[in-house]
């Protein structure tokens, strides 16, 4: 297979130029524009995708197991055959470098195998039986049985930090696919030319297994209109969303004013506190400051798990992490942001830190020829001030992170009890620092959908155990998962069925298993 950009939208088996102007890639290293133009979607374009998308559901959601994994599994293998050409295009339209590219290639085809194998396994329907008993006294029992259904055609948002892994053939197509739902994707305007390579790849997965055309379409262009037109189409059953909190919060807002409103998993903004506890500060604060500094910086910060705040308790050992921090953090050098936009938004973001009179520490060495670059900033402030300085608390989407040194453990548990939601908090805590590391795990997960120790939360390990999600802002939805083999349970349903003829019943819950799926009868597990 041979990547093709021509600039369309991937409506079903049709490639439509949208009439509603043009606009182009920006590569952000240069500010030079990418080559070909992209046609403006606009209504039109989101009503004709729609109805494919709903005329395909009631075919899609019946396939088989084998058929919709066997799909998956295709549609991975096809962005595998077109790897080489797609790290070019990403690089140009992201500025990323070639490793954390090959990188996520893979992590978006590992995650479509995953949910192949997810969806072989059956035990995404949550089948569940309560065999009758027609002589139980004083009332018969009936017969009731359960499994999942699909919600219906999903619209899928891509991400402008994750060309590929949140995109077009990220998670949410991947679990949307996966679950029966045919998939509707706005691709991110930043990088047009990669959804459009990875949205062909899908679509000829789609022709190899012979589905309906309706089961993916692209729709690309730069206006909210776009995005609203979509959410707000009566055929398109559920969102899935990966972006800032204001985008976030106006789809949420779109979804709940339809007459028949819909959920919508938007993954928003988090600070990912780190809590670093005096036993493990003593012993091992050069290697934590080092690592810290490493994952502020990582793809120039633009990760949405990166630590925004790293908390320590006031003491003899903070002077050298913090010298140590400062050392490394300003030998970083700027490296291209994603697109114009967040560049700027970056900018202003540091600004507004400096502008509540917090000391910046330290600053990465600077570029002059980078034309969208982030430069590092490291900020100290205390822990009084954290706590009556509310912008503190907000997340710069870049390479910049907040030192905040806590008078003591009262201190500490009172800014904890403060924080807003979030996708992760990190402790680093040696042995003697456990009794103290047990109080904050009890406050922090409440907070945040992943708890970790001694590590950094960059790097997102997809599996089966992972949550990606977190309470308000980190989400809209806090009990969902946008990550891991749970993502899946978003775009699905329970229906129980009442003492149904067994000629009628879905094969998840059919007599004998035919499926030989995982099952609870009468509460009690059984695998055929």
């Amino acid at each position: 297979m041979t990547a093709t950009i021509t600039g369309a939208s991937l409506i079903g088996f049709d490639d439509v130029i949208g009439s509603g102007g043009t606009f182009r890639g920006i590569d952000p290293a240069t500010g030079a524009a990418l080559e070909p133009a992209f046609g403006e979607s606009g209504a039109d374009e989101v009503a004709r995708a729609a109805a494919l998308a709903w005329d395909a559901f009631h075919s899609y959601r019946h396939t088989t197991p084998e058929v919709r994994a066997a799909f998956l599994e295709s549609i991975a293998d096809e962005i595998e055959a077109v790897a080489a050409e797609l790290s070019e295009r990403v690089q140009a339209e992201t500025g990323l470098p070639a490793g954390r590219v090959a990188g996520e290639t893979g992590r978006t085809t590992g995650q479509l195998r995953l949910f192949a194998s997810v969806v072989r396994d059956g035990s995404w329907s949550q089948a569940r039986i309560d065999p009758g008993n027609p002589d139980r006294t004083p009332l018969p029992k009936p017969d009731v049985r359960q499994r999942s259904v699909p919600l219906g055609p999903v619209a899928v948002f891509g991400a402008s930090n994750f060309p590929l892994a949140f995109s077009v053939a990220g998670g949410d197509t991947a679990s949307a696919l996966a679950s029966g739902s045919p998939v509707v994707v706005k691709g991110h305007p930043a990088h047009p030319g990669t959804s459009e390579i990875v949205g062909r790849a899908i679509r000829a997965a789609v022709r190899k297994h012979e589905l309906h055309e309706g089961t993916f379409s692209l729709l690309v262009g730069t206006s909210n209109e776009l995005g609203g037109a979509l959410v707000s189409d009566p055929r398109i059953r559920a969102v899935g969303f990966t972006g800032s909190r204001r985008g976030g919060l106006a789809l949420v807002e779109l979804a709940a004013r339809r007459e028949i409103p819909i959920p919508v998993y938007a993954e928003m903004s988090a600070v990912n506190p780190v809590v670093v506890l005096p036993a493990a500060l003593a012993e091992r604060g050069s290697s934590i400051a080092a690592g810290f500094v490493t994952s502020v910086t990582g793809s120039a910060g633009q990760l949405c798990t990166k630590p925004g705040l790293l908390f320590v308790l006031d003491g003899p050992d903070v002077d050298a992490f913090r010298s140590v921090a400062e050392e490394a953090l300003a030998g970083v050098a700027a490296a291209p942001m994603l697109n114009p936009g967040i560049a700027g938004a970056y900018e202003s973001g540091v600004a507004d830190v400096l502008a509540t009179g917090v000391e910046r520490a330290a600053e990465g060495v600077p570029s002059e020829t980078i034309s969208c670059a982030g430069t590092a900033s490291l900020f100290v402030t205390d822990g009084s001030t954290f706590l009556t300085d509310p912008p503190l608390h907000e997340e710069v989407f870049g390479p910049a992170s907040v030192i905040v040194r806590v008078r003591d453990e009262e201190q500490l548990l009172e800014i904890v009890d403060g924080l807003e939601g979030q996708l992760t908090a990190t402790i680093h805590a040696d042995e003697d620092d456990h009794p103290l590391a047990a109080r904050l795990v009890d406050r922090l997960e409440l907070v945040a959908g992943r708890v970790l120790f001694n590590g950094w939360p960059t790097g997102v390990e997809v599996g089966h155990a992972m949550v990606h999600g977190g309470p308000f802002p980190a989400t809209s939805a806090p009990a969902t998962t946008s990550v891991g083999t749970r993502a899946i349970e978003r775009f699905l349903r329970p229906v129980a069925y009442q003492d149904t003829p067994d000629a009628l019943l879905p094969d998840e819950i059919r007599a004998g298993n035919p499926l030989g799926i995982f099952r609870r009868v009468d509460g009690l597990p059984e695998q055929s």
